[in-house]
């Protein structure tokens, strides 16, 4: 099955346009409703499902993308039981060149194939060991927040995300070399999000192929010495992964999937870490319950079995996720005519569903706008009213195998952040989110903190 794998070469069609009979408006000139979907995405959806309902198109440069919103469309699209929804055809147009055959582009037997042997690298044992580097990473850069007043948090947990990554994905130590890396994907991520999507100098889509590329090179050249060194980190082990039956991934594999992995894992986890000190800031109350839950676990660094004793950290960090997912929309292709919400959708037809049209659904969630970690709490269990209420990390055959990894290092994170530092919110401050690619705070959220 690798060689088939090595060889694949997949050409997408264009979407249907026969969707006439659907709901929704053609925006802009040429435009569309690009300046409306990079400005306010929630905003959108909300005005186009009170005007249309829950199906609706919109248009951004001329690709027509039909949105199915509610915990519903969410469950028929992850679950996919009919294999009809290609989350490889749905992202490829905007990410496919920058982070190409990478899990979440990968469809069906092929998806499971590869799903099964990255699982190698998410174990509990692997996940024990880059417990350790998380936590040295995270008192390394909180000695260097101790140095400043106020704190921009954004930047700050990203340059932790990335020294982490550097250390538990990579292996490498933090110098030059890693600092390079980081820019690289940097560069890569900022890309996906280009409006001129031509290799053109000095414009960001090009810096992303060139980041793309330096990533390929460092990973290329270390493979060999990787499939018989004796380390634990992620590269390591994906280099020397395999299924049951011995199959072991190609080079080319584990390039592509370590460049995926290592922006799933960063941008993601920093934008959900960024709304929880947030949360922490704005209800210092908040503080001391987890400096409580804490103090009951002990001092001293944590092991892998009391991860589950910080209960309400986790339901913290929940609630950013709910608030601000990762990911405000999940692209697909329909490869077969559907029916939803009594609409007809026709096959090839470019869809879109939104985890936040179940985050902020009041039919599911009391108060949805409110910040309310409690309602997490085994008590209220709101998240449990519907299999698809909570679904920040995906679902179905696509659920983010990371999910283990990020919930570890959100409480490590917050965890040093409670017992380290004091926060509160700059007067009069109100936060102001660029919500695409990923969520973050458009002045990288300036917090005030002092050392306990």
């Amino acid at each position: 099955m690798s060689a088939s794998i090595d060889q694949h070469s997949h050409s997408v069609p264009v979407a249907t346009s026969d969707i006439q009979h659907i709901p929704g408006e053609r925006g802009l000139p040429l435009l569309g409703h690009l300046p409306e979907l990079l400005r306010n995405p929630r905003g959108l959806r909300a005005r186009m499902h009170d005007t249309y309902g829950p199906v609706f198109k919109t248009r951004v440069l001329g690709q027509w993308t039909v949105n199915l919103n509610g915990v519903d469309a969410l469950q028929m699209v992850m679950q996919d039981r009919e294999h009809n929804f290609s989350s490889e055809q749905g992202w490829d147009h905007t990410i496919g060149k920058l982070f190409k055959r990478g899990l979440m582009l990968l469809d069906f037997d092929e998806h499971r194939y590869h799903r099964r042997i990255l699982q190698t690298a998410f174990k509990s044992d692997a996940l024990a060991h880059y417990l350790d580097s998380m936590q040295q990473v995270a008192r390394q850069s909180f000695a260097t927040w101790s140095e400043q007043s106020t704190l921009r948090v954004y930047p700050a947990i990203k340059q932790l995300a990335l020294d982490n990554a550097a250390v538990a994905f990579l292996g490498i130590e933090l110098d030059a070399r890693a600092d390079s890396l980081n820019q690289a994907f940097i560069d890569t991520v900022t890309a996906s999000l280009a409006v001129v999507r031509w290799p053109i100098p000095g414009l960001a889509y090009q810096r992303g192929l060139k980041g793309r590329a330096l990533l390929h090179e460092f990973f290329a050249s270390q493979i060999a010495e990787r499939r018989t060194k004796d380390a634990s980190d992620m590269f390591t082990l994906l280099c020397q992964a395999s299924n049951d039956d011995g199959e072991a991934f190609s080079d080319e594999d584990i390039i592509n999937h370590m460049i995926f992995l290592l922006m799933a894992a960063h941008d993601t986890v920093t934008s959900s870490l960024t709304i929880a000190i947030h949360g922490l800031a704005a209800h210092p109350q908040w503080q001391e319950r987890l400096r409580a839950e804490n103090a009951a676990v002990g001092d001293g660094p944590l092991d892998f079995a009391q991860l589950d004793q910080l209960e309400q950290t986790g339901w913290l960090f929940n609630e950013a996720l709910r608030l601000w997912g990762p990911v405000p929309l999940l692209p697909r292709r329909a490869l077969r005519a559907f029916q939803f919400a009594d609409v007809e959708i026709p096959a090839n037809t470019q869809i879109a569903i939104s985890p936040d049209s179940a985050h902020y659904d009041a039919s599911v969630w009391s108060n949805p706008t409110a910040f309310d970690p409690e309602r997490f709490s085994p008590a209220r269990a709101e998240h449990k009213q519907h299999a698809f209420a909570f679904c920040p990390y995906g679902g179905g055959a696509h659920k983010c195998i990371g999910m283990r990894f990020a919930q570890m290092l959100a409480k490590v994170v917050l965890r040093e952040f409670v017992t380290t530092f004091d926060c509160t919110l700059t007067d009069g401050y109100a936060l102001d989110m660029q919500p695409l690619p990923i969520p973050k705070p458009r002045d990288g959220l300036p917090v005030r903190i002092t050392r306990r």
